[in-house]
């Protein structure tokens, strides 16, 4: 498969992920079934109010990330950073504890701005590092890239280890499957020796919660066991509980694996901010292929 397609069936995942499950966020699974039964559609609405195929701070975080990955992939930190400050001043509906925080005291210094959030809220292992990572391992062939700037981009608003960790270990798979690997082979040879490796055995045995180990268990077990990306999609929104992160955590992964042609159209039409997906997925395809050389 050519990578401009898996790079744009990643992005679109998050994207989808995101549309679909923000209609079920911060519902229980319980609640979920009462009211929606099993979700499949793109329909908005939802705590947030979303209008269908609206996305939220998941994917707009990730064009943050890729777009100031293209404005300089050899130090992109400081793009990215910009591209986040725009992004806050615009007043976005959905925006995580963690990340407002590091956001509205950021002054000048990322890394310090992470620290002190961590120590006022007495933690910073949320989801919202992972949420965004994904253009890192669409973007850069190598691994020793790919690692150095999963863990930048998340240490901006995510002082925790355990989330630089799930980010890094989130692209080797990206990076896996980019080179053609399949993706339950890709997972599975990345998890082993993690935290993560219980899933390969039995669903999570905790809740669809913000907290990034969660999350990330999670959308790996719905990995593991999905057979399409609908699926994929689907079983995450219908967790309920931050089922818009899991789901775009989940469909980025399954997004890269089955492409931008093996998205079903009847999601990848929805998505309102299309023109814009599409032009850093192309984007995106030129900075690796210059990369590469």
């Amino acid at each position: 498969m050519n990578r401009l397609n898996r790079i744009k069936g990643g992005l679109y995942g998050v994207a989808i992920g995101d549309a679909l499950g923000g209609t079920t966020e911060f519902m229980t699974r319980s609640e979920v079934k009462n009211k929606y039964g099993y979700l499949t559609e793109i329909i908005g609405g939802g705590v947030w109010d979303l209008e269908p195929g609206e996305v939220t701070d998941d994917t707009m975080m990730t064009l943050a990330v890729g777009e100031g990955i293209v404005r300089n992939p050899h130090d992109p930190i400081p793009h990215i950073g910009s591209n986040f400050l725009e992004w806050y001043r615009s007043d976005p509906k959905d925006i995580g504890n963690i990340i407002r925080r590091v956001l509205s005291t950021y002054n000048g210094s990322w890394f310090e701005a992470a620290y002190i959030a961590d120590l006022d809220l007495g933690q910073s292992a949320g989801n919202g590092s992972l949420m965004r990572c994904l253009p890192v391992g669409l973007s850069y062939p190598g691994l020793p890239e790919i690692e150095k700037f999963s863990r930048l981009q998340s240490k901006m608003t995510h002082y925790d280890e355990r989330c630089s960790e799930a980010c890094t270990l989130y692209n080797r798979i990206v990076y896996r499957i980019m080179n053609e690997e399949p993706l339950r082979e890709a997972v599975r040879s990345e998890i082993g020796n993690t935290v993560y490796a219980s899933v390969l055995s039995r669903e999570p045995d905790c809740e669809p919660s913000g907290y990034v180990v969660h999350s990330m268990s999670w959308a790996l077990y719905i990995l593991l066991q999905a057979e399409s990306f609908a699926e994929v999609v689907q079983a995450a929104a219908n967790l309920g509980g931050d089922s818009d992160t899991i789901a775009a955590i989940a469909g980025g992964i399954a997004g890269v694996y089955d492409g931008y042609e093996g998205i079903p159209a009847s999601y990848s039409t929805k998505i309102l901010i299309r023109d814009r997906l599409d032009e850093l997925a192309e984007q995106l395809a030129a900075v690796r292929a210059r990369l590469i050389t």
